[in-house]
């Protein structure tokens, strides 16, 4: 049995991986897929303090309460940004790390350095100031046309639950103390083919000792491929 616990992205929540933990749940194995502070069921905790930091520590904080370790840490999008901040606090109890088409960012940058085009287009399509907090990603905002999702049935699902999220989480670089021991954690990588080429497939083979998945599909691959998602994340597990 693995320990799953699985990190959601920008404007997202927990929700997200409804399709894909119940996949892995019946191979028997434990999902955690709890929702950042600010996002999805706790967008009330919404406030001008919530940073990058903020979302590192409430996975941490999960890992040391649940007295989970040798997990299999999966984020997602932003959530890249969150896990190799956890892997980095937490070394010991994170047994694999994977990039699910999510940043990879190195020691000092932030979402805006690996990511800027992108998340300064977002910024751009609809800031908003909310009770003292800068927020992006508000429905209906997405410059990657609701994070690649087309299916009607699949929007339907998605629209409802999406969050604006405080930009100070993309703006904040990420500060590794641990991360020669961080860097030895073995990782894999998810990636969806709509945004690669030879070069990036090549670097996420070298980062990932060849362990490396290409599903053809949007951004969002665990609502539009949860089946194939799933698939990868059980190879992961079997080692």
């Amino acid at each position: 049995m693995a320990n799953f616990v699985l990190v959601h992205g920008g404007g997202h929540g927990g929700w997200c991986y409804n399709k894909v933990s119940p996949l892995l749940r019946a191979a028997g194995h434990l999902v955690h897929a709890p929702s950042l502070t600010g996002c999805g069921d706790r967008k009330h905790l919404v406030s001008a303090d919530i940073d990058l930091d903020t979302h590192i520590t409430d996975i941490v904080n999960l890992l040391e309460y649940e007295e989970l370790t040798n997990i299999i840490l999966v984020g997602h999008s932003y959530g890249g940004m969150v896990i190799t901040g956890v892997a980095d606090r937490a070394t010991d109890r994170v047994g694999h790390i994977v990039y699910l088409d999510a940043a990879m960012p190195q020691n000092g940058q932030s979402l805006v350095d690996v990511a800027g085009p992108l998340m300064l287009a977002a910024r751009e399509a609809g800031s908003k100031v909310v009770n003292g907090v800068e927020l992006v990603l508000f429905p209906g905002t997405d410059p990657l046309n609701y994070f690649g999702v087309t299916d009607p049935d699949q929007l339907a699902f998605l629209k409802p639950k999406l969050t604006p999220h405080p930009w100070k989480c993309f703006e904040q670089k990420l500060v590794l103390n641990n991360e020669a021991a961080m860097r030895k954690i073995p990782v894999s990588v998810i990636a969806c083919t709509f945004r690669l080429d030879d070069t990036v497939r090549a670097e996420y083979r070298a980062v990932s000792d060849g362990r490396f998945w290409e599903i053809d599909t949007g951004h969002d691959l665990m609502l539009s491929e949860p089946q194939k998602t799933a698939d990868a994340l059980l190879a992961i597990a079997q080692g």
